[in-house]
This record gives C-alpha cells, sequence and structure tokens, in this order.
C-alpha cells in the first residue's frame, strides 16, 4: 500500500524553499493541498467535496487507507481512487515547489488572506489552491474586473477592439483578465499594460512558464505588475481539458466577461457559459454580419441575451460603474468632478481616500467634489462610503 507521511516536519521540508512562516497544522494542510493539486485535475467536483468534507490532510490519509467517503456515492468513490491513486508521488509536490520558488511562485489556499471568495462560487469545482507569480495583492483587486476573452486568430477589427477596450478601462482602474494566448488575449493583456493598468493572465499549464512560449515576455511583464496564475502545480503542461477549466476561472474571477470576436465553435464560448452558469455579466461586440469570426459574438448577442457592447461605457454599465452620462457640474467637457464621478461604483461603496486613488487626485481635492455631485444628485454618502446614483430609478 502507498504510504505517505503528514508529519509537520514532513510538510516544513517539502515546502521550505517557499519560506513560509507556518504553524504545525497549517503546514500540513498546505502540504495535503499540494499533494491533492498532483491528484486531480481541474475541476473535479469528486476530490472538491472530499476536501471540503474532512480537510486535505484527513482526506488524504482516508485516500491512503481506502476508507468511505461519505458524500460519495460507491461507484464514485472507487472511480475516484482509480484516477487518483496512481498520481500519489510526494516527490510530485517537492518538484513542483522547487520549480515555484526558484521562479518566484507562490502557493495560495483557501483561508489565506490573499485567496479570492469569489471562486468560492464554482462550489464542489473551484480550485483546491492557485500557484501565482506576481503581486498577491491583485487577487484582493479583482471586484470589480473584466475579462476580455476571444479568438486567438483575431482579425484586424477584433485585435483593435480589444486593444481599445482594454486601455480605456486598464486606465480607469479597472483590472483586465484573460487567457494569455495569441489573438484577443494578448492584445487585451498588452494594451492594459500600455494603460499602466493592472492585467491577470489565467494560464493552463504551469505559472511559471509561458504559453505559447511566443508570450515569454508578455507573461513576464504582466507578472511584473499584475498577476500569472494557474490552478495546476508548476511543472505541468496545458492539455485540451486544463484549458477549458482554465475558463472556468477567469469567468469566476472577474465581475463580468467580454467576448469581443469568436467564431461558431470558439472556445471563448466556453467561458461565456461559465460566466451565464455563475451570474456574471455577459457582453459580446458585434462584428461585420459577413464575418465568421464574429458568428460566436452574435450568437451570444441573439440567443444567450449577452450585451452588445460597442465600447468602454458598455462595459461600465455591465459592471455596475458609473460612467460619464449623468447631468454633473461642468457638463460638456472632462473636468474633475468627471473624474471623481467615474471613480464611484452604483454597486460598491467607497472612501473618499479610495476615490481619490482611483480618480488620481488628492483626497482634498475629492472631498468638496464629492459634496457637489450629492447636491447634483448623482452621488450619495453612506456608511460604506460614497456611491454612484446613476441608473437608480
Amino acid at each position: 500500500m502507498t504510504s505517505i507521511d503528514l508529519s509537520a516536519d514532513a510538510a516544513r521540508a517539502a515546502l521550505a524553499p517557499l519560506r513560509l512562516d507556518l504553524a504545525d497544522d497549517e503546514a500540513v494542510d498546505r502540504y495535503a493541498t499540494a499533494i491533492w493539486c498532483q491528484l486531480v485535475e481541474p475541476g473535479d467536483s469528486a476530490a472538491g467535496r472530499v476536501v471540503a468534507t474532512h480537510g486535505p490532510a484527513e482526506a488524504l490519509v482516508r485516500l491512503v487507507a481506502g476508507a468511505a467517503f461519505p458524500g460519495l456515492s460507491a461507484r464514485e468513490a472507487v472511480a475516484a481512487q482509480k484516477r487518483w491513486m496512481p498520481r500519489l508521488a510526494p516527490r510530485g509536490v517537492t518538484d513542483a515547489v522547487r520549480i515555484a520558488a526558484a521562479r518566484g511562485v507562490s502557493l495560495v489556499v483557501r483561508g489565506d488572506p490573499a485567496w479570492p471568495a469569489q471562486l468560492d462560487d464554482l462550489q464542489d469545482h473551484a480550485p483546491l489552491c492557485l500557484w501565482v507569480r506576481g503581486d498577491l495583492s491583485v487577487l484582493s483587486r479583482l471586484q470589480p474586473s473584466i475579462a476580455l476573452v476571444g479568438a486567438r486568430a483575431a482579425s484586424g477589427y477584433g485585435d483593435l477592439v480589444a486593444r481599445e477596450l482594454a486601455a480605456e478601462l486598464a486606465g480607469d482602474g479597472i483590472p483586465i483578465v484573460s487567457g494569455g494566448a495569441y489573438g484577443i488575449d494578448g492584445a487585451a493583456h498588452r494594451a492594459a499594460l500600455g494603460a499602466g493598468g493592472t492585467t491577470v493572465a489565467l494560464l493552463a499549464g504551469g505559472a511559471e512558464r509561458a504559453y505559447p512560449a511566443g508570450h515569454t515576455q508578455l507573461i513576464d511583464d504582466i507578472a511584473a505588475t499584475g498577476l500569472v496564475v494557474s490552478e495546476v502545480p508548476c511543472g505541468s503542461a496545458p492539455t485540451k481539458w486544463r484549458f477549458l477549466q482554465r475558463n472556468r476561472l477567469i469567468a469566476a474571477l472577474t465581475t463580468a466577461t467580454v467576448v469581443v470576436e469568436a467564431g461558431w465553435r470558439s472556445g471563448s464560448l466556453n467561458t461565456a457559459g461559465h460566466a451565464a452558469d455563475l451570474g456574471r455579466g455577459l457582453g459580446a461586440v458585434p462584428g461585420p454580419i459577413t464575418s465568421p469570426g464574429s458568428a460566436g459574438t452574435h450568437r451570444l448577442i441573439r440567443d444567450y441575451g449577452a450585451s452588445c457592447v460597442t465600447g468602454a461605457d458598455d462595459v461600465r454599465e455591465l459592471l455596475g460603474v458609473a460612467t460619464c452620462t449623468a447631468a454633473r457640474p461642468g457638463e460638456g467637457r472632462t473636468d474633475d468632478s468627471t473624474r471623481v464621478q467615474d471613480a464611484l461604483s452604483s454597486r460598491v461603496g467607497r472612501h473618499a481616500a479610495e476615490v481619490a486613488r482611483r480618480a488620481g487626485m488628492a483626497v482634498d481635492e475629492v472631498q468638496p467634489l464629492l459634496g457637489m455631485l450629492q447636491l447634483a444628485g448623482v452621488a450619495h454618502a453612506g456608511v460604506d462610503g460614497w456611491r454612484s446614483t446613476a441608473g437608480r430609478g
């Protein structure tokens, strides 16, 4: 029978390259979670249920002992053990951790301050952990954020629209999330970086290396200011299944998904489906009716109720972020009050300091303008901060 050492000493030794300061039980749970990450493919709901019920360490003990798993049928349990046990090799975890440490990749587990709670909406299909390279604080700053996805073989039209949307939204402080691929993904990431904004790439393989290899510099640039994320251990290769499962993370991490350009059977429609299932906002950019590359986006608008996106203001509406359409002091020109209103949300309260940060202004400049916007009826002060009243009826 396969055995595994889940003592605190073994856990600390395996995780040592990451230089973590953990209590004994925390070290054991993190080590056990990393082992589970080796055992299962992304989206394995049986593993999600087992780990949620017993915790990662106790679930491993039960697996090795061949014990029953309450919550799984006998048939499910047998099938699960057959696919998990052949991968039970602690050496795989130590190799993944060694690669992670060498490439500056962190291991984030549920319960960590950086864990993005919106992923829990995936329930049994939620990732067991995340391997992330870059600024960990970005994980807690993705509400609101937008996923911009689309065809790898993008047309000039799709590339232009992706760049314009990403640049304007990222310049306004809205993080741009995509999959790091050629085409629409790459255009969105590059435009966000060019605008000085935040962008996140979700990879289907290990977070330590780019896929495709031609995007190595782009992925490194993303990691330098934003975040590169994967749910599979470092050293893992991307597969067709992992690409499809990666799409559910893109949809779950973000407030809304916009498909910029997609053919009738594009993988981007898979991301759109996850967004719809999760109750996230969904938008699609129309294209020429003669273009096969826009057949998928037209399908989303016609058959699945996706919002028609023709510019950044349409995306802001999906996100519940204020636009510049309401009457305000200085109507007809872009002035400081416009910047302040653009920094407000109708959905989330923001204190003056956060509004100032988003507007790129000083707090003492923002406070009187907030008062003026409240008098004009386009902003409201509540216990949780300031909100835009745009869209209230």
